[in-house]
C-alpha cells in the first residue's frame, strides 16, 4: 500500500474520531505518522500539530456559527498556555526519541483511562477561578507543545471543572484553545517543520477534516458511550505498544 493511501486512511480515521467524540481523536495522529508513515517522533509531533491546528480551526468555525464558543474565556485560557506551548515545542526538538515516544504513550494511556471512566455527576455552574484556570491553561499548552496533541481530552474537563463552562460551550471553546496552542507550538518548531514531507502531511490533514464530518454523522447513529469505549480501548492498546517500543530501545 502506498504512503499516500496510508496517509489518507489514517487522516480519515483521526478525523472520524474527532468528529464523533469531540476530542481525543488527534492522539492517534502521532502513532499513525510514526508507525505507518515512517516519521521520526520529532517530525511526527510537528506534523501532528499541523493536522490538529487545521482540523480544530475548521471545527471551530462550525461551533462558532452555533454560538458555542466563549471567545473571551477561550483566549484568556489559551494565553496562559501560549508561552508553555512555545517552550514545549522548542524543547521537543532536543529530546531523545525514546523520551518523546514514552511521554506520548503515557499521555495517550491517561486519555484512554479518562474515557473509560464513567462521566462525573452534573455539577452546578460555578464562577471561574483565575489562578487554577491559568495553571490548567499553562499545563495544556505545555502538553500540546511537547507532544503535538490537541489535548481536547484535557481541555474540556478543565473548561468545565475549573473555568465553569457548560459542556457544549466547553467543547466549542476548547477548539479555540487547541488552535491557538497548536499555532504557538508550531511557531517555535520552524526548524523541524522545514523537513516535513508535505506530500503526506497535506493529504493527512485534508482527510482528517473530511473525516470529522463523517464522524459527526456517525455520532448520531451510534451511542456516544459505546463509541467512546471502543476508541478508548484502541487508544489504550496503541499506548501500550508505544510504551513497550520506547522501553525496548
Amino acid at each position: 500500500m502506498s504512503a499516500l493511501i496510508l496517509a489518507l486512511a489514517a487522516g480519515a480515521v483521526v478525523g472520524v474520531a474527532l468528529g464523533a467524540l469531540g476530542g481525543g481523536g488527534s492522539v492517534l495522529a502521532v502513532p499513525a505518522l510514526v508507525y505507518l508513515l515512517g516519521f521520526t517522533p520529532v517530525a511526527a509531533t510537528t506534523a501532528s500539530l499541523v493536522v490538529v491546528g487545521v482540523t480544530s480551526a475548521a471545527a471551530l468555525a462550525a461551533h462558532a456559527r452555533e454560538g458555542r464558543v466563549r471567545w473571551g474565556t477561550g483566549l484568556l485560557f489559551a494565553a496562559a498556555g501560549t508561552v508553555p506551548a512555545m517552550l514545549g515545542g522548542a524543547a521537543a526538538g532536543r529530546m531523545p526519541d525514546t523520551v518523546l515516544t514514552g511521554g506520548f504513550a503515557v499521555v495517550a494511556a491517561v486519555a484512554a483511562i479518562r474515557m473509560l471512566r464513567p462521566p462525573p455527576a452534573t455539577e452546578p455552574h460555578r464562577p471561574p477561578r483565575p489562578g487554577r484556570a491559568a495553571a490548567a491553561g499553562a499545563g495544556l499548552g505545555a502538553v500540546t507543545g511537547v507532544l503535538g496533541v490537541g489535548g481536547g481530552f484535557l481541555a474540556v474537563p478543565a473548561l468545565v471543572g475549573v473555568v465553569g463552562l457548560r459542556m457544549r460551550a466547553a467543547v466549542g471553546t476548547s477548539l479555540l484553545v487547541i488552535t491557538v496552542n497548536s499555532l504557538a507550538a508550531l511557531a517555535s518548531r520552524a526548524g523541524t517543520a522545514d523537513g516535513l514531507d508535505w506530500a503526506l502531511v497535506g493529504p493527512f490533514a485534508g482527510a482528517a477534516i473530511l473525516g470529522a464530518w463523517d464522524g459527526k454523522r456517525l455520532a448520531t447513529k451510534v451511542s456516544g458511550p459505546a463509541l467512546q469505549r471502543i476508541f478508548a480501548l484502541v487508544l489504550l492498546a496503541v499506548a501500550t505498544f508505544m510504551l513497550m517500543d520506547a522501553v525496548a530501545v
